[in-house]
C-alpha cells in the first residue's frame, strides 16, 4: 500500500510539472490548445483527489488500529469466558455428584498502601487480591459473591484502620444488613475488627462487605482487610 501511494505521488508530481511547463510557455507568448487546458484542469483535479485519498488512507489506518485493539479485547474476553465455562462445568459435575466445591478468600490490595474511601454513598469493598475462588462465585471487579448453588454458607471479613477512628464495614446479603464492625471513637491508633455470619442463600443471592458512607479503611502489604466465604452444605 505504501509503494502504491509513492507511485501515485510521483505520477501526479510529474503531470503537475508538465502543466507548469505548459503554463510557462503560454506566458512567453505561446498559446495552449483546448486539450492542453483540459489536461491541466484534469491534473489539478487529480491533485485534489490525491489529497482526499491520503486523508482516507489516514482514517483507514486509525480504523485498522482500533479494530486490532477491539479484536485483542475480544480474544481476552473469550479466554476469560472459556475459563469460566470450564469452572462452571466442574461445578455442575460436583453438584450432580452431591459434592459442590465453593470457597473463596481475598484481600483488598494487590499492591501499594493507603486508605480506601471515604465515599459519598455506601460502597461495596472490592477485594482485588484473590487467594482462592473455587466455583468462581466471587467477582474481584465488584467485590460481590454470587451464589451459584442453593445452600448454607459461612462468611467472614476483617477490617483495619490506622489513624483517627473512622471505619464502619457491614456484611450485606442483597439489601439485607447482616453484621457490622465499627471503629469510630478509639482515637488515633491502629485498630482491627472482624465479624462473621452463617446464612441461607438461594441461587443468585449476593453477599458483600460494604463500606459505609463517609468512612474509610486502611491497608497495605499486610492484607489486614479480607473477605472470605465457603459453602457448608446444600439443602
Amino acid at each position: 500500500m505504501q509503494k502504491d501511494k509513492v507511485l501515485r505521488m510521483k505520477v501526479v508530481l510529474l503531470m503537475l510539472s508538465l502543466c507548469l511547463i505548459l503554463s510557462g510557455a503560454q506566458g512567453e507568448g505561446a498559446s495552449l490548445s483546448n486539450s492542453q487546458v483540459e489536461t491541466c484542469s484534469f491534473i489539478s483535479e487529480l491533485a485534489v483527489l490525491k489529497e482526499k485519498l491520503n486523508t482516507m488512507d489516514q482514517k483507514l489506518g486509525v480504523v485498522e488500529t482500533r479494530l486490532q485493539v477491539s479484536e485483542s479485547q475480544v480474544e481476552e474476553l473469550k479466554s476469560v469466558n472459556k475459563a469460566q465455562e470450564e469452572e462452571l462445568k466442574t461445578l455442575k459435575k460436583d453438584i450432580a455428584a452431591g459434592q459442590p466445591k465453593v470457597a473463596f478468600s481475598a484481600a483488598l490490595r494487590t499492591s501499594g498502601s493507603g486508605y480506601i474511601g471515604p465515599f459519598n454513598t455506601h460502597t461495596p469493598l472490592q477485594y482485588k487480591r484473590v487467594f482462592s475462588n473455587f466455583g468462581s462465585g466471587y467477582n474481584a471487579a465488584t467485590g460481590v459473591f454470587t451464589a451459584m448453588v442453593k445452600g448454607v454458607y459461612y462468611f467472614r471479613y476483617t477490617m483495619f484502620y490506622n489513624g483517627n477512628a473512622n471505619a464502619v464495614v457491614v456484611l450485606m446479603k442483597n439489601e439485607e444488613f447482616l453484621v457490622s464492625t465499627w471503629d469510630a471513637t478509639s482515637g488515633s491508633s491502629e485498630d482491627s475488627a472482624s465479624n462473621a455470619a452463617i446464612v441461607q442463600l438461594e441461587v443468585g443471592d449476593n453477599v458483600f462487605a460494604r463500606l459505609s458512607a463517609n468512612r474509610r479503611v486502611y491497608d497495605d502489604g499486610g492484607n489486614y482487610n479480607t473477605f472470605s466465604g465457603f459453602l457448608l452444605f446444600i439443602n
